[in-house]
């Protein structure tokens, strides 16, 4: 290998990969802070109780625009005085908000964490409940739209990840 090839590292590998444990534990400490999507929909949809409740921590306004049926709605500025009255901490919480460039899903897991509940957060946010074509509501009723095949199959309900 000459001097400029070993100066000219592709970026990717600029910072070699961590060792497969690591990796694993890494990538098994995330799945217990995440839930995507299409996760907590089909957890929703299925019959019985899923085994946490769906929290939208962004404003009234946005609430108004959609929602994941049967969230609760909680802004997090209110989570402090507020989630004792509308939560229980024996059942996890799935917080989100707008979507993937939106930190508000993981400053209400964090407010929420602080006050003892188990919570975790939805990636992708409403934008992508939307997006990946599931139902959602608004003060006019419920409303769907077709999934963006950028996100979701087409053809599936399951995309196989």
């Amino acid at each position: 290998m000459t001097t400029t090839e070993t100066l000219t590292v592709n970026p990717v590998l600029r910072v070699a990969p961590a060792a497969p444990a690591d990796a694993a534990a890494f990538f098994r400490a995330s799945l217990v802070f995440h839930a995507d999507v299409s996760d907590v929909a089909a957890a929703l949809a299925a019959d019985g109780d899923p085994g946490f409740v769906v929290l939208d921590s962004r404003s009234t306004a946005a609430w108004d625009q959609g929602h994941v049926p049967g969230a609760i709605h909680l802004p997090t500025a209110l989570i402090p005085e507020q989630a004792e009255q509308l939560l229980d901490k024996a059942v996890p919480v799935v917080t989100y908000c707008w979507g993937p460039g939106c930190n508000g899903a993981t400053r209400a897991a964090l407010a929420l964490a602080e006050l003892g509940y188990q919570v975790k957060e939805m990636l992708g946010g409403f934008e992508y409940w939307v997006r990946e074509g599931f139902e959602f509501e608004t003060w006019e009723g419920r409303e769907r739209r077709t999934a963006d095949t950028l996100t979701a199959p087409a053809d599936s309900d399951d995309c196989g990840c």
